[in-house]
């Protein structure tokens, strides 16, 4: 068959923070995609705000360079998918893969193989995907370069790669630094025997496949994400599988339901660097986006009008967690952050309150996101969106917020399913790097939480790697706990692994809530009186309402508290009438703290201003008669 030599497809795959996207940005600045005036950002392809104050990746997105051989010979187009590195996003991996030929694997020479790259690396060996292995961040002073790469042979070994796959090429680099080679260096620091990235980009070239196709088959274009632009509409960004793809054509469009109808190709592009640029022509192997099909879906093929042939649909893992989202239903709707002054008032009219709005803007996000399920449920304002995990939906719900909406979001349940008339419930692998002090502390938190220990190594660094498979609900509310148990040293990762009979009944919070039994604003002489009572969530001067949960007991059960009570005043005066106490900080919780913190019986209302937690019944007397009668049924 023939091949196409000016064009490599690879997608760089990795655990979290191991430098995917750094050494990304090094290859585009080393293959000369920007002109020497150009003022460039640390990690150019993080465009979205979220991935750039939580330093992840989140969404799969792709680039080009054009790399010139030192040989002189004609420039090779190299496509570059850079995919997230947290299982919560494997839609989105799983969506980078069917676009490439090949796959980098990144690991940190320090920390080496973690769960996500245990995960990302499953995903290419199903797919029968070459690996060239990368050992990055080779200058860090407590990198282990050769422990490292014995570990990633075991990983291979255990993923039952076959003998070709695991005969893969490796390269040493300092990302940061841009700098590869492929003869080791000493521990702790960066190659010395090269100076730029020279020797990664000749293996990528020597390792991927280039793309092969055959004269005589029509065309066939996979559409593998979609993209917006205010002038073009919805942009397919797809890989031309066979034949050619032309602006202006008329192509046949076969959609999931496997129905067929011919479009238009009114706009062609084809990527270089972080732009893309307009093109005539798109041929076997290319990356493009084409405009002008305004329904286009995820999976979809397009392909010859005459002789239409469809792809297979891309197919991703089943959800894990579930979560309620529904509109917010909260005394202070629609108000803002106090509902005052003209600035709060001129936001209070973008916000977005209705059902219908929600609505679309779930359907909206179902169409770029593949992973995601929307359900109905018995209320018309409310449905249940299944995820691959809580940081997937938490994302989701900040976008919602950012954007203006007011919501009120369920606590996180798992998602179960009957085989052979048992319920089976999501269980994780759960790999935790702590201190050796905080080894006990973790065992014990871990056995609440039904979590059972497969493995334990201990490298003599004063670390130690603990791994443990634990139901998905049992992480729910852990990392906030494991923190403060392990003074904020341990590190902590998990992926999917499949589905366990019911572990049985859970319980990770011990502490009841403080409850606000009024409306009103909180005062620091009710405040300073609840102290001894437990840990505050709140502010002098912020206004809570009736069921408005304002800090953490520290006993088992509820304890409904006036927080807005004033301190009587008299008309004697005296010296010591006015003695201060120290109000201790509230602590402030995040909305993932938030949905960590809820129970069953609470959900969190979100704001573009403010998060809250409150009771699902907010009336006193009404949750107690429903509390007597759960207890006597």
């Amino acid at each position: 068959m023939p091949t196409r030599h000016d064009i490599r497809n690879v997608a760089i795959v990795a655990h979290v923070d191991h430098g995917k996207t750094t050494i990304v940005d090094a290859m585009l600045k080393q293959a000369g995609a920007f002109a020497a005036h150009q003022h460039l950002d640390d990690r150019m392809m993080d465009s979205n705000d979220l991935e750039r104050e939580k330093g992840i990746t989140i969404l799969a997105k792709n680039t080009a360079v054009k790399y010139h051989p030192k040989d002189g010979g004609a420039p090779i187009t190299i496509n570059i998918i850079d995919t997230p590195g947290h299982a919560d996003f494997g839609g989105e991996v799983e969506r980078g893969l069917s676009m490439v030929d090949a796959v980098v694997l990144l690991v940190d020479a320090s920390e080496g193989p973690l769960p996500q790259t245990r995960f990302v690396l499953r995903k290419a060996l199903q797919q029968r995907l070459p690996v060239i292995l990368c050992i990055n961040k080779t200058d860090r002073p407590d990198s282990r370069i050769d422990e490292v790469v014995n570990e990633t042979y075991d990983l291979f070994l255990d993923l039952d790669a076959d003998e070709d796959q695991i005969e893969f090429p490796i390269v040493y680099a300092c990302g940061r630094d841009g700098v590869a080679s492929l003869t080791k260096p000493a521990d702790g620091t960066v190659p010395a025997d090269s100076e730029n990235l020279e020797p990664f980009f000749s293996t990528i070239l020597e390792h991927v496949p280039a793309p092969s196709y055959d004269e005589e088959a029509p065309l066939q274009a996979h559409v593998t994400n979609l993209d917006a632009d205010n002038f073009l509409g919805r942009i397919a960004l797809l890989r031309v599988e066979q034949g050619e793809l032309r602006k202006g054509q008329t192509v046949a469009w076969i959609k999931r339901d496997g129905t067929i109808s011919n479009v238009r190709i009114t706009e062609l592009m084809m990527t270089e660097a972080l732009t893309r640029k307009p093109a005539e022509v798109a041929g076997p192997g290319d990356i493009c986006a084409v405009a002008g099909i305004p329904d286009i879906m995820i999976g979809e093929t397009l392909a010859d009008p005459e002789n239409p042939i469809a792809l297979p649909l891309i197919t991703v893992d089943q959800p894990a967690i579930s979560m309620t989202i529904g509109t917010n239903t909260s005394p202070l709707v629609g108000r803002g952050g106090t509902g005052k002054g003209a600035e709060a008032k001129s936001a209070v009219k973008q916000r977005k309150v209705t059902a219908r709005q929600v609505k679309d803007r779930l359907d909206r996000e179902l169409i770029g996101n593949v992973s995601l399920r929307v359900l109905d449920t018995e209320r018309p304002d409310a449905w249940e969106v299944q995820g691959r995990g809580e940081l997937a939906l938490a994302i989701l719900v900040e976008q919602m917020r950012r954007e203006g909406f007011e919501l009120t979001i369920g606590k996180p349940q798992v998602v179960t399913k009957e085989v052979d008339g048992k319920t089976h419930e999501p269980v994780e692998r759960l790999t935790v790097d702590v201190p050796e002090e905080h080894m006990g502390a973790v065992t014990q938190l871990m056995g609440v939480r039904k979590g059972r220990m497969d493995n334990m190594s201990n490298h003599g660094s004063g670390w130690v790697r603990m791994e443990f498979v634990v139901p998905s609900r049992g992480l729910i509310g852990f990392r906030t706990e494991f923190l403060t148990n392990t003074r904020g040293t341990g590190i902590a990762h998990s992926i999917h692994e499949g589905h366990e009979p019911w572990f049985g009944t859970l319980t990770t919070r011990n502490n009841g809530s403080l409850v606000a039994d009024r409306a009103g604003a909180v005062t620091a002489f009710a405040m300073t009186n609840l102290q001894e009572r437990g840990v505050l969530f709140t502010d002098p001067g912020t206004e809570v309402y009736e069921g408005m949960i304002v800090g953490e007991n520290s006993r088992s059960d509820d304890m409904d508290v006036n927080i807005t009570k004033e301190k009587k005043l008299t008309n004697m005066r005296s010296a010591s009438a006015d003695s201060f106490e120290a109000i201790v900080p509230p602590r402030k919780l995040s909305l993932e703290q938030s949905l960590e913190f809820c129970r069953d019986d609470e959900c969190v209302e979100v704001t573009p201003e403010a998060v809250r937690i409150r009771k699902v019944i907010l009336d006193q007397n009404a949750r107690g008669r429903s509390a007597s009668r759960a207890k006597n049924n």
